[in-house]
C-alpha cells in the first residue's frame, strides 16, 4: 500500500480568513454580475468571514481545505441567488436599456415622434417613444446623468433620489415601459396615457438645484 506524504497543518488567523473569504466572492465572475449581486454577495461576506474563524480557529486545516469551504459557501450563495432570481434578472436587465443608441435623440424629437405613431394606431412604439422622450427631458432638465444601457427601473430610482416627487408618476410608467417594449405586452391607449403622465411630469416637476 502506498502512502502520499500530507502538507502539514497551516494556522489561518481569523482576519486573514475574512479576507480570502472577500478575496474569493470580489472576483471578476461575481463582479459581472452586476451591482445587485455584489450587493447581495456583500451582504453575506461577514457572515462567511465568521464562520471561517469559528471553522479555523478550532480546527485548522491549511490553505487546501480553507479553499475548498470557501468554493462550497460561495456555490450555496449562488445558488440561492438564481433560485430568488436575481442572477436572472440582473442579465435580463443588461437588455433592457430605454436606449438602443448611445447617441440618444432630444425629448422634443422623441415626443414629436411618439405622437406620430400614436396617431397612426401603434401604441407599443408610441409607448417606447414618449418614455424615450421623458428619459431623454429628465437627462436634459440634469435630473439624470447621462449613461448609456440605463434600465427603466433605473430611472426611477436615479430620478427619484435627486426629484422625490417624480417617483410616483415615473414607477408605474417604468413598468409600462418594460411590458409593452420588453414583455410583449399590447400597447393601449390606458397604458399609452401612463406614460405620457410621466412625461408631463418630467416637464413639469420642480427640481432642486
Amino acid at each position: 500500500m502506498t502512502f502520499f506524504p500530507l502538507e502539514p497543518p497551516v494556522d489561518i488567523d481569523r482576519d486573514q480568513a475574512a479576507q480570502e473569504a472577500a478575496k474569493e466572492l470580489s472576483k471578476s465572475a461575481y463582479r459581472d454580475s452586476g451591482s445587485l449581486i455584489e450587493r447581495a454577495i456583500g451582504k453575506v461576506v461577514e457572515w462567511i468571514g465568521d464562520l471561517l474563524n469559528s471553522l479555523t480557529g478550532s480546527s485548522p486545516n491549511g490553505h487546501a481545505g480553507l479553499t475548498m469551504l470557501i468554493g462550497l459557501l460561495v456555490l450555496v450563495v449562488v445558488v440561492v441567488l438564481w433560485r430568488s432570481g436575481v442572477l436572472r434578472t440582473s442579465r435580463r436587465a443588461k437588455a433592457q436599456a430605454v436606449f438602443d443608441t448611445t447617441r440618444p435623440q432630444s425629448a422634443a424629437e422623441y415626443r414629436a415622434l411618439a405622437e406620430r405613431e400614436a396617431a397612426s394606431g401603434d401604441l407599443a412604439l408610441a409607448i417606447r417613444s414618449r418614455f424615450r422622450a421623458c428619459v431623454a427631458e429628465l437627462t436634459e432638465r440634469t435630473v439624470l446623468d447621462e449613461r448609456a444601457g440605463r434600465t427603466a427601473y433605473e430611472v426611477v430610482a436615479d430620478a427619484s433620489r435627486a426629484a422625490p416627487v417624480l417617483r410616483e408618476p415615473l414607477q408605474p410608467a417604468a413598468l409600462v415601459f418594460t411590458e409593452v417594449v420588453y414583455g410583449n405586452r399590447p400597447g393601449t391607449p390606458e397604458r399609452y396615457a401612463v406614460v405620457v403622465a410621466a412625461d408631463d411630469a418630467a416637464r413639469t416637476a420642480r427640481v432642486a438645484a
